[in-house]
């Protein structure tokens, strides 16, 4: 007799098996097991880390599982990824390529639905002049306000200007998104710049809310709320999902499984949304937007008070604060109590004012909360908390306070809440899960071993399951390190690393990826190899759009393209164009990093390693993401250079290569060059 569990396991095999066949693609091992450990988990109600190589297929085999799930078990799904181009590419691509190959398995169609977040979507309120346009401001483009540089908010009254005919382009089309039922989507818009874009929607925390806007019943962004609580498959991203979370559950719509694409990114994602900045230029915009309503002197004592702002952090060095009676803690301080008193007197209701001012008031009094919370939680100096300031490459200084760990917020507000899965080409830190599964809040002691359920006094049971890679890594690439090289100092790039760079990029003939540490060390190679190989053009990030340099790099097979941390995850660029990668140094955080520094010292304190749980955990993501950038097929072939010989002489190089696809590898650079030779006459 079949069991209602092996029927279903039996499905999601069936749909793989229908999509992949009706797509003109071939079975995957890995990919097929992925399948079976997503049903799996999401039968036992278990949490799941499941590491699938590049290749692998991984998006199809989560989603097969979770479109049977949803249709025979009536469950809701939640996908989340980290980007919003992967989010578009899986809601309005990925997934109903696969519906519509997926024949007769699926009894009936899923509802698919994608969500972001408020500011992704048209803003009617503010398209129709509800935010910032008064009396005798006709001409006055909504949002203007926002700009926050006097400069630039003149330049908002020509009409002639392109940003108004960008935000004109805006206005119509977010008329016809209403009057069509569409979504008012970011990604569905005309071309058009980030600050016009800025001037038509709406920050979640200056959102009216759907009862007290006058255009709540056709607003577009709870359209797509309602689209998500009748799906069956919602479709969001790391931001949405960290949101949800900080605001206990009440963004999302109920779901039973979440299944986290790009899982390597999450805690990246959760901290960022955790984490709030303050700025003089902060304080000055919200002022400058509350200032109607409230009395002329606490306006000038919010005025006032962001100047000391400013000479505050001019007196203070970058890095962490820790001292309650630093000048910037004090300051922010008087920030706090005088932005309370704001917050209160905006909130008084004027029977007299129109509906128009009173929808400005509520605006501002949401910016100058913003601000309130903001201080408080600065002040406070919470030992949750790390606060510090930086110091922009324009000089420019800011605060800010973010959170020392995210593994509490995701144990309780997303593993407790639902099952679990998370998913990437590089979860396996040194060998093994542990690392990403303590980032994300759980333990060791927690993981399963084997196939059979077990009850524990935790319901934070969870497995790890690396499915490969269809990729023969070490008959198709060659690490080489360059154990003869001096180890990196504070100087920049030494000499002899940018002669063995010349020699194998001679050696490829171009077509290298360079993923250096700084923009320093980028700059410094490309300038000496467009001296030491003339006939080899080198661009470098910096000196155009990244787009357009990652186009150009992939259009011409005798180029190279330098360029920092945007290059080393994400970027894909199988063939001939990139044959070699190289890295040029183990990319440790720095170790003035307030917030790294301060989350292994929170290790040592407990007992552990803080090197090799925080910096060295860190540096092993980053080089199995830098170096999986050579092999993206299965014809590629090709080197990666590490140029840094504490790979192989340090004690903690054998956990950072076991990080890394299993290259074969070596420490001879002629060795190398000729491989490289090799496949240029190929």
């Amino acid at each position: 007799m079949v069991t209602d569990s092996a029927r279903i396991s039996q499905m999601c095999r069936d749909l793989l098996s229908t999509v992949v066949s009706e797509m003109g693609g071939q079975e995957r091992p890995g990919q097929v097991a992925m399948t079976d450990a997503v049903d799996q988990a999401m039968r036992d109600e278990l949490h799941l880390l499941v590491q699938a190589g590049t290749g692998t297929g991984k998006s199809l085999g989560y989603l097969a599982p979770a479109l049977v799930y949803c249709v025979e078990k009536g469950a809701r799904v939640i996908v989340a990824t980290a980007t919003l181009a992967l989010q578009a590419q899986l809601a309005y691509k990925d997934v109903p390529a696969i519906l519509d190959a997926s024949g007769n398995v699926l009894s009936r169609r899923p509802k698919v639905a994608a969500l972001k977040g408020r500011n992704n979507y048209i803003c009617l309120h503010k398209v129709r002049g509800g935010s910032t346009r008064a009396k005798g401001q006709d001409a006055l483009l909504p949002g203007a306000d926002l700009i926050g540089d006097d400069d630039a908010q003149d330049a908002e009254y020509v009409p002639e200007s392109a940003l108004g005919a960008e935000v004109v382009m805006l206005r119509e089309w977010a008329e016809n998104q209403a009057e069509e039922s569409g979504l008012g989507d970011r990604d569905d818009a005309p071309p058009h710049t980030p600050l016009a874009w800025a001037q038509v929607s709406v920050p979640a925390h200056e959102c009216l809310g759907a009862q007290r806007c006058p255009f709540g019943s056709e607003c577009l962004s709870e359209a797509a709320r309602e689209q998500a609580r009748n799906a069956d498959l919602v479709v969001t991203n790391h931001a949405m999902l960290a949101i949800d979370a900080l605001n206990d559950g009440r963004v999302l719509p109920e779901h039973d499984t979440v299944i986290i694409d790009e899982a390597h990114e999450l805690v990246n994602r959760f901290t960022r949304a955790a984490s709030k900045d303050l700025s003089p230029a902060i304080v000055t915009t919200a002022a400058k937007r509350a200032l109607t309503w409230l009395d002329d002197d606490l306006g000038a004592d919010l005025l006032d008070q962001a100047d000391s702002i400013a000479h505050a952090l001019d007196a203070t060095a970058p890095g962490r604060i820790t001292e309650p009676q630093s000048h910037v803690i004090e300051c922010c301080t008087a920030l706090r109590d005088i932005t309370r008193t704001a917050v209160s007197q905006l909130g008084r209701k004027d029977d007299d004012s129109e509906e128009l001012t009173d929808a400005q008031r509520v605006q501002a009094q949401a910016a100058m909360r913003e601000v309130f919370e903001t201080a408080e939680r600065i002040v406070q100096l919470a030992c949750a908390d790390v606060v510090w300031v930086s110091e922009s490459e324009k000089g420019y200084r800011s605060i800010h306070v973010a959170p020392l760990s995210v593994g509490g917020l995701l144990r309780e507000n997303v593993f407790a809440q639902s099952t679990t899965i998370l998913t990437s080409a590089t979860l396996c830190i040194g060998g093994n899960f542990l690392t990403t599964a303590r980032n994300v809040g759980l333990s060791a002691r927690e993981q399963i071993e084997g196939d059979a359920p077990e009850v524990l006094e935790t319901p934070m049971g969870w497995r790890g399951v690396d499915v490969g890679s269809p990729f023969d890594y070490s008959k198709q690439g060659i690490l080489y390190v360059g154990r003869s090289l001096p180890r990196p100092g504070r100087d920049g790039i030494a000499p002899e690393v940018l002669d063995d760079l010349a020699e194998l990029v001679w050696a490829a003939g171009g077509r290298t990826l360079g993923l250096f540490s700084s923009q320093r060390n980028a700059v410094a190679a490309a300038e000496h190899m467009r001296n030491a190989i003339p006939g080899i053009s080198v661009l470098c990030q910096g000196e155009g759009h990244l787009a357009d340099l990652t186009r150009r790099f992939t259009a011409d097979p005798q180029t190279c393209l330098f360029g920092t941390m945007s290059l080393w995850q994400g970027v894909d660029i199988p063939g001939d164009t990139c044959r070699l990668v190289v890295i040029d140094r183990i990319p440790f955080p720095r170790p003035d990093d307030p917030l790294m520094a301060a989350r292994s010292k929170a290790v040592e304190d407990a007992g552990g390693n803080g090197f090799m749980t925080v910096s060295a955990g860190h540096a092993a993501l980053l080089l199995a993401q830098g170096a999986g950038r050579l092999i993206r097929r299965a014809d590629d072939r090709g080197v990666v250079a590490v140029l840094d010989p504490r790979l192989v002489t340090a004690r903690y190089g054998g956990f950072l290569r076991a990080s890394m696809p299993p290259f074969w590898t070596t420490t001879d650079r002629e060795m190398a060059i000729g491989a490289l030779r090799r496949l240029g006459t190929s």
